[in-house]
């Protein structure tokens, strides 16, 4: 399958770089891009929610599975494993999104100011997107 059939079915994508977007993962209630997409030169997806939904559990939400993330055959040649699968720049916008959630609700709480459980709720994914990256990054 290419990124052609797969993008269509995801909201708010944006391109990030070639053969690169960013979307709403669909595996969670999911209001601004966590969603990492990779085009591979040999057709391959590799696809990544730095909330922590699986690949099972995306392409569900879709109606996909694992097997349609790769080409119906792929050369010998092809099958050796990606060692970065996303850019820094990527992981880094996502890292400094989620900073800036957790920057506010730190400034509000310092203020006095009492945070509402859907400001608690959301920072606790800002905190699970930001250790996400810190295990993408360690490998």
């Amino acid at each position: 399958m290419s990124a052609d059939k797969l993008l269509p079915l995801l909201r708010n994508v944006k391109r990030t770089g070639p053969g690169r977007w960013i979307a709403a993962c669909p595996g969670h209630q999911d209001k601004r891009p966590s969603l990492a997409v990779r085009e591979l030169e040999d057709g391959r997806l590799l696809i990544r929610c730095f909330a922590g939904c699986t690949a099972a559990e995306i392409l569900a939400a879709v109606g996909l599975t694992l097997q349609d993330l790769f080409p119906e055959r792929l050369t010998a040649s092809s099958s050796a494993a990606e060692r970065r699968p996303f850019y820094a720049i990527d992981v880094l916008r996502c890292v400094a999104f989620e900073a800036l959630v957790a920057s506010i609700a730190a400034t509000n709480v310092a203020q006095g100011v009492p945070l509402p459980e859907a400001d608690r709720k959301r920072l606790l994914v800002a905190a699970s997107r930001l250790q996400a990256a810190m295990e993408v990054c360690n490998g």
